[in-house]
Protein backbone atom coordinates (compact mmCIF):
# COMPACT_ATOMS: atom_id res chain seq x y z
CA UNK A 1 0.00 0.00 0.00
CA UNK A 2 1.00 3.56 -0.80
CA UNK A 3 1.99 5.89 1.95
CA UNK A 4 -0.56 8.47 2.19
CA UNK A 5 2.09 11.10 3.13
CA UNK A 6 3.85 13.21 0.35
CA UNK A 7 7.71 13.86 0.72
CA UNK A 8 7.67 17.57 1.14
CA UNK A 9 10.96 18.44 -1.37
CA UNK A 10 8.58 17.30 -4.41
CA UNK A 11 5.81 19.19 -3.64
CA UNK A 12 7.66 22.58 -3.22
CA UNK A 13 9.41 20.98 -6.75
CA UNK A 14 5.89 20.55 -8.24
CA UNK A 15 4.54 23.87 -6.86
CA UNK A 16 7.59 25.95 -8.45
CA UNK A 17 7.17 24.15 -11.49
CA UNK A 18 3.20 24.52 -11.59
CA UNK A 19 3.56 28.46 -10.81
CA UNK A 20 6.26 28.47 -13.58
CA UNK A 21 5.22 25.99 -15.98
CA UNK A 22 8.86 26.21 -17.47
CA UNK A 23 11.64 22.96 -16.37
CA UNK A 24 14.50 25.71 -17.07
CA UNK A 25 12.62 28.39 -15.05
CA UNK A 26 11.75 26.03 -12.09
CA UNK A 27 15.28 25.00 -11.77
CA UNK A 28 16.71 27.92 -11.42
CA UNK A 29 14.28 29.18 -8.94
CA UNK A 30 14.70 26.26 -6.73
CA UNK A 31 18.87 26.36 -7.18
CA UNK A 32 19.15 22.83 -8.75
CA UNK A 33 19.75 21.52 -11.92
CA UNK A 34 16.87 20.01 -14.61
CA UNK A 35 16.84 16.89 -14.63
CA UNK A 36 17.21 16.32 -10.87
CA UNK A 37 13.50 18.64 -10.78
CA UNK A 38 12.70 16.21 -13.49
CA UNK A 39 13.36 13.22 -11.57
CA UNK A 40 11.50 14.65 -8.51
CA UNK A 41 8.26 15.30 -10.50
CA UNK A 42 8.67 11.78 -11.93
CA UNK A 43 8.59 10.62 -8.42
CA UNK A 44 5.44 12.45 -7.16
CA UNK A 45 3.80 11.59 -10.17
CA UNK A 46 4.74 7.83 -9.43
CA UNK A 47 3.24 8.90 -6.12
CA UNK A 48 0.16 10.03 -7.29
CA UNK A 49 -0.14 7.24 -10.26
CA UNK A 50 -1.29 10.08 -12.57
CA UNK A 51 0.52 12.69 -15.31
CA UNK A 52 1.03 15.84 -12.90
CA UNK A 53 2.14 17.65 -16.18
CA UNK A 54 1.77 17.93 -20.12
CA UNK A 55 4.71 18.16 -21.82
CA UNK A 56 5.21 19.37 -24.99
CA UNK A 57 7.68 21.44 -27.06
CA UNK A 58 8.38 24.78 -25.46
CA UNK A 59 4.81 24.49 -23.92
CA UNK A 60 4.14 22.51 -19.69
CA UNK A 61 0.71 22.42 -18.69
CA UNK A 62 -1.05 21.40 -15.79
CA UNK A 63 -2.62 18.08 -16.01
CA UNK A 64 -6.37 17.68 -14.16
CA UNK A 65 -4.43 15.55 -11.55
CA UNK A 66 -2.22 18.23 -10.96
CA UNK A 67 -5.03 21.22 -10.46
CA UNK A 68 -6.61 19.05 -8.15
CA UNK A 69 -3.35 18.40 -6.48
CA UNK A 70 -1.83 22.56 -6.47
CA UNK A 71 -4.12 23.80 -3.49
CA UNK A 72 -3.16 20.88 -0.96
CA UNK A 73 0.40 21.21 -2.17
CA UNK A 74 0.49 24.79 -1.33
CA UNK A 75 -1.62 24.83 1.68
CA UNK A 76 1.27 22.06 2.86
CA UNK A 77 4.46 24.21 2.10
CA UNK A 78 2.46 27.10 3.77
CA UNK A 79 1.74 25.03 6.85
CA UNK A 80 5.34 24.00 7.18
CA UNK A 81 6.58 27.34 6.87
CA UNK A 82 4.48 28.66 9.96
CA UNK A 83 5.05 25.78 11.48
CA UNK A 84 8.95 26.35 11.28
CA UNK A 85 8.33 30.22 12.26
CA UNK A 86 6.62 29.39 15.38
CA UNK A 87 9.14 26.47 16.30
CA UNK A 88 11.94 29.19 15.74
CA UNK A 89 9.97 31.58 18.06
CA UNK A 90 9.12 29.39 20.78
CA UNK A 91 12.63 28.38 20.40
CA UNK A 92 14.36 31.72 20.81
CA UNK A 93 12.19 32.98 23.55
CA UNK A 94 10.29 35.21 21.41
CA UNK A 95 6.85 33.22 21.69
CA UNK A 96 5.29 30.26 23.77
CA UNK A 97 3.85 30.22 27.11
CA UNK A 98 4.83 31.27 30.53
CA UNK A 99 2.87 29.92 33.60
CA UNK A 100 3.08 33.05 36.35
CA UNK A 101 2.05 32.31 39.97
CA UNK A 102 1.72 35.36 42.58
CA UNK A 103 1.59 36.46 45.74
CA UNK A 104 -2.06 38.67 46.08
CA UNK A 105 0.33 41.63 47.65
CA UNK A 106 2.47 41.89 44.82
CA UNK A 107 -0.19 43.19 42.24
CA UNK A 108 -0.03 46.28 44.35
CA UNK A 109 3.95 46.74 43.87
CA UNK A 110 6.53 44.38 41.54
CA UNK A 111 3.82 42.60 39.15
CA UNK A 112 1.82 45.25 37.02
CA UNK A 113 5.40 46.95 36.05
CA UNK A 114 7.14 43.49 35.18
CA UNK A 115 4.34 42.28 33.13
CA UNK A 116 3.86 45.60 30.94
CA UNK A 117 7.67 45.42 30.72
CA UNK A 118 7.51 41.86 29.46
CA UNK A 119 4.80 42.31 27.27
CA UNK A 120 6.27 44.85 25.39
CA UNK A 121 8.99 42.87 24.56
CA UNK A 122 7.60 39.91 23.63
CA UNK A 123 4.07 40.49 22.44
CA UNK A 124 3.10 36.92 21.18
CA UNK A 125 4.06 35.33 24.28
CA UNK A 126 0.73 33.73 26.03
CA UNK A 127 0.62 34.44 30.14
CA UNK A 128 -0.86 32.52 32.24
CA UNK A 129 -1.16 34.93 35.72
CA UNK A 130 -2.56 32.78 38.63
CA UNK A 131 -2.97 34.48 42.45
CA UNK A 132 -1.06 31.91 44.74
CA UNK A 133 0.45 32.11 48.42
CA UNK A 134 4.07 31.44 48.62
CA UNK A 135 3.18 27.63 49.97
CA UNK A 136 1.51 27.07 46.94
CA UNK A 137 3.69 28.12 44.41
CA UNK A 138 6.50 26.46 45.86
CA UNK A 139 4.69 23.43 45.56
CA UNK A 140 3.20 24.35 41.75
CA UNK A 141 6.34 25.17 40.81
CA UNK A 142 8.13 21.80 41.71
CA UNK A 143 5.16 20.08 40.39
CA UNK A 144 6.03 22.02 37.48
CA UNK A 145 2.57 23.44 37.03
CA UNK A 146 3.90 26.64 37.08
CA UNK A 147 6.89 28.30 35.61
CA UNK A 148 7.60 31.25 37.59
CA UNK A 149 6.98 32.22 41.04
CA UNK A 150 6.15 35.58 42.68
CA UNK A 151 6.44 35.41 46.20
CA UNK A 152 7.19 36.37 49.60
CA UNK A 153 10.33 35.08 52.11
CA UNK A 154 11.60 32.59 49.78
CA UNK A 155 13.45 29.44 51.57
CA UNK A 156 16.93 29.54 51.76
CA UNK A 157 17.98 26.66 49.99
CA UNK A 158 16.35 24.47 47.95
CA UNK A 159 17.77 21.41 45.76
CA UNK A 160 15.03 21.84 43.05
CA UNK A 161 14.72 26.25 43.12
CA UNK A 162 16.59 29.14 42.38
CA UNK A 163 15.49 32.19 44.05
CA UNK A 164 15.77 36.06 43.01
CA UNK A 165 15.52 39.41 45.28
CA UNK A 166 13.74 41.38 43.67
CA UNK A 167 12.34 43.79 46.23
CA UNK A 168 12.92 44.17 50.28
CA UNK A 169 10.33 46.53 51.94
CA UNK A 170 9.42 47.34 55.87
CA UNK A 171 6.37 46.48 57.72
CA UNK A 172 3.43 48.88 58.23
CA UNK A 173 0.96 48.55 61.22
CA UNK A 174 -2.83 48.12 60.03
CA UNK A 175 -5.51 49.72 62.39
CA UNK A 176 -8.75 50.47 62.44
CA UNK A 177 -9.18 54.41 61.83
CA UNK A 178 -10.24 54.97 65.36
CA UNK A 179 -7.78 52.81 67.10
CA UNK A 180 -5.76 55.20 69.76
CA UNK A 181 -2.55 54.38 67.73
CA UNK A 182 -3.72 55.67 65.26
CA UNK A 183 -3.09 59.20 65.65
CA UNK A 184 0.65 58.29 66.32
CA UNK A 185 2.91 58.59 62.94
CA UNK A 186 4.78 54.98 64.18
CA UNK A 187 3.99 52.56 66.12
CA UNK A 188 6.83 50.25 67.87
CA UNK A 189 5.27 46.51 67.86
CA UNK A 190 4.99 46.79 71.83
CA UNK A 191 2.32 48.80 71.42
CA UNK A 192 0.43 45.93 69.94
CA UNK A 193 0.61 43.94 73.18
CA UNK A 194 -2.50 42.55 73.79
CA UNK A 195 -4.45 43.07 70.62
CA UNK A 196 -6.19 40.58 68.73
CA UNK A 197 -4.66 40.07 65.47
CA UNK A 198 -5.88 39.45 61.87
CA UNK A 199 -3.17 37.78 59.91
CA UNK A 200 -2.61 35.24 57.06
CA UNK A 201 -2.52 31.71 58.15
CA UNK A 202 0.99 30.47 58.79
CA UNK A 203 0.25 27.32 56.00
CA UNK A 204 0.21 29.82 53.25
CA UNK A 205 3.39 31.83 53.89
CA UNK A 206 5.39 29.70 57.15
CA UNK A 207 8.26 32.08 56.74
CA UNK A 208 6.22 35.73 56.44
CA UNK A 209 4.45 34.58 58.91
CA UNK A 210 6.92 33.48 61.28
CA UNK A 211 8.83 37.20 60.50
CA UNK A 212 5.67 38.82 61.36
CA UNK A 213 4.89 37.10 64.85
CA UNK A 214 8.94 37.15 65.43
CA UNK A 215 8.72 41.08 65.31
CA UNK A 216 6.62 40.97 68.28
CA UNK A 217 7.78 38.47 70.16
CA UNK A 218 11.41 40.73 69.97
CA UNK A 219 8.96 43.35 71.82
CA UNK A 220 8.04 40.89 74.24
CA UNK A 221 4.73 39.37 73.45
CA UNK A 222 3.07 36.81 71.12
CA UNK A 223 0.33 38.20 69.26
CA UNK A 224 -2.79 36.34 69.73
CA UNK A 225 -4.80 35.30 66.38
CA UNK A 226 -8.34 36.16 66.93
CA UNK A 227 -8.97 35.83 62.73
CA UNK A 228 -7.60 34.44 59.48
CA UNK A 229 -7.85 35.40 56.32
CA UNK A 230 -5.89 34.31 52.96
CA UNK A 231 -5.65 37.91 51.33
CA UNK A 232 -4.28 40.92 52.56
CA UNK A 233 -7.30 42.56 51.01
CA UNK A 234 -10.39 41.02 53.99
CA UNK A 235 -7.25 41.05 56.39
CA UNK A 236 -7.70 45.31 56.15
CA UNK A 237 -11.40 44.52 55.47
CA UNK A 238 -11.69 42.13 58.76
CA UNK A 239 -9.15 44.94 60.32
CA UNK A 240 -11.61 47.76 59.34
CA UNK A 241 -14.41 46.11 60.99
CA UNK A 242 -12.77 45.81 63.98
CA UNK A 243 -12.04 41.88 64.63
CA UNK A 244 -8.18 43.26 65.39
CA UNK A 245 -5.22 44.56 64.29
CA UNK A 246 -2.72 43.45 61.70
CA UNK A 247 1.30 43.48 60.39
CA UNK A 248 1.73 43.67 57.39
CA UNK A 249 4.53 44.65 54.21
CA UNK A 250 4.39 47.88 53.62
CA UNK A 251 2.75 47.50 50.09
CA UNK A 252 -0.30 46.46 51.58
CA UNK A 253 -0.78 50.62 52.09
CA UNK A 254 -1.82 50.49 48.69
CA UNK A 255 -5.29 48.86 49.70
CA UNK A 256 -8.13 51.58 50.19
CA UNK A 257 -10.24 51.05 53.03
CA UNK A 258 -12.19 54.14 54.60
CA UNK A 259 -11.97 52.50 57.80
CA UNK A 260 -8.15 51.62 58.17
CA UNK A 261 -5.21 53.33 58.63
CA UNK A 262 -1.61 52.47 58.25
CA UNK A 263 1.35 53.26 60.43
CA UNK A 264 4.85 52.42 59.82
CA UNK A 265 6.47 49.63 61.86
CA UNK A 266 9.47 51.55 64.40
CA UNK A 267 12.14 50.51 63.84
CA UNK A 268 12.02 49.09 60.27
CA UNK A 269 14.98 46.87 60.60
CA UNK A 270 13.15 44.11 59.99
CA UNK A 271 11.69 43.35 56.36
CA UNK A 272 10.06 41.10 54.36
CA UNK A 273 11.92 39.85 50.97
CA UNK A 274 10.00 39.56 47.83
CA UNK A 275 11.51 37.15 45.22
CA UNK A 276 11.19 35.34 41.99
CA UNK A 277 11.46 31.79 42.10
CA UNK A 278 12.37 28.96 39.24
CA UNK A 279 13.39 25.28 38.59
CA UNK A 280 16.96 25.29 38.45
CA UNK A 281 16.79 22.65 35.41
CA UNK A 282 14.09 24.80 33.39
CA UNK A 283 15.74 25.30 29.77
CA UNK A 284 12.74 27.23 28.90
CA UNK A 285 14.07 30.08 27.25
CA UNK A 286 11.19 32.41 28.33
CA UNK A 287 12.17 31.54 31.77
CA UNK A 288 15.35 33.49 31.22
CA UNK A 289 13.79 36.22 28.98
CA UNK A 290 11.77 36.91 32.08
CA UNK A 291 14.28 36.85 34.38
CA UNK A 292 15.94 39.35 32.67
CA UNK A 293 13.20 41.75 32.59
CA UNK A 294 13.07 41.25 36.54
CA UNK A 295 16.54 42.76 36.50
CA UNK A 296 19.04 43.21 38.76
CA UNK A 297 17.77 42.17 43.10
CA UNK A 298 16.39 45.93 44.54
CA UNK A 299 18.11 47.23 47.80
CA UNK A 300 16.03 47.99 50.48
CA UNK A 301 14.98 51.71 49.69
CA UNK A 302 15.16 51.24 45.77
CA UNK A 303 12.01 50.64 44.00
CA UNK A 304 11.28 47.01 43.00
CA UNK A 305 13.68 46.14 39.96
CA UNK A 306 10.58 45.87 37.61
CA UNK A 307 10.17 49.24 38.54
CA UNK A 308 13.06 50.73 37.13
CA UNK A 309 13.00 48.90 33.71
CA UNK A 310 9.55 50.49 33.02
CA UNK A 311 8.64 53.08 30.51
CA UNK A 312 8.92 56.36 31.81
CA UNK A 313 5.99 57.56 33.37
CA UNK A 314 6.04 54.22 35.62
CA UNK A 315 9.02 55.64 37.67
CA UNK A 316 6.82 57.90 39.84
CA UNK A 317 4.68 54.70 40.98
CA UNK A 318 7.77 52.85 41.75
CA UNK A 319 9.29 55.50 43.81
CA UNK A 320 6.07 55.64 45.88
CA UNK A 321 6.71 52.14 46.74
CA UNK A 322 9.19 52.48 47.86
CA UNK A 323 8.83 56.00 49.81
CA UNK A 324 5.54 54.59 51.00
CA UNK A 325 2.16 55.53 50.04
CA UNK A 326 0.08 57.81 52.57
CA UNK A 327 -0.29 56.64 55.68
CA UNK A 328 -3.86 56.78 56.03
CA UNK A 329 -6.49 55.87 53.48
CA UNK A 330 -9.41 57.09 52.47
Amino acid sequence: MDRPDLPLPQLHAFVVLAEELHFGHAAARLGIAQPPLSQQIRRLEDRVGHPLFRRAPGRVTLTPAGQALLPSARQALAGLAEGLAAARAVGDGRAGRLRIGFAASLALTVLPGLLREFRQGFPEVRLDITEMTTAPQLDALRERTIDIGLLREPPDRDPELAFRTVLSEPFVAVLPSAHPLAARRTVRPAQLAGEPFVLLPRAAGPRLYDRITGLCEAAGHTPRVAQHAVEWQTVCALVEAGLGVSVAPASIRRIRLAGVVFRRIAPASVQTRVAVAWRRDDEDPLVGRLLAAVGRPARPDSPPAAGRTSRPGHSRRAALTARGAPDACS
